[in-house]
């Protein structure tokens, strides 16, 4: 499977910024070993159901640790017959159609 997620803070810093919570959150992501990547709005993360939502549960955390809301936005992609490499595997096959 692969999820896309954000997480932020309730709150921001003087400048409206959110960078220095969503850094920790994504820092826990890098540090669970999974495919992972992140944008300018989302994280995307693939593996199986219960370690890629071990590692969502972990980031939102990370981020309560300093913020006494969080907001969670999630997609998921469950897609049977296609397992690792999909990050990679659905840009690749848009891309081979826009040659």
């Amino acid at each position: 499977m692969i999820v896309a997620i954000s997480i932020s803070p309730s709150g921001a810093d003087e400048t409206g910024g959110v960078s220095e919570s969503v850094a920790e959150a994504v820092k826990v992501i890098r540090e669970s070993g999974l495919p992972n990547e992140t944008n300018a709005m989302f994280t995307n993360i693939e593996g199986e159901w219960d370690e890629v939502m071990a590692v969502v549960k972990r980031a939102v955390f990370k981020v309560a640790e300093t913020s006494p809301r969080v907001g969670l936005v999630l997609k998921a992609d469950l897609r049977q017959g296609y397992d690792d490499g999909q990050l990679a595997g659905k840009v690749q096959r848009v891309e081979a159609r826009l040659s």
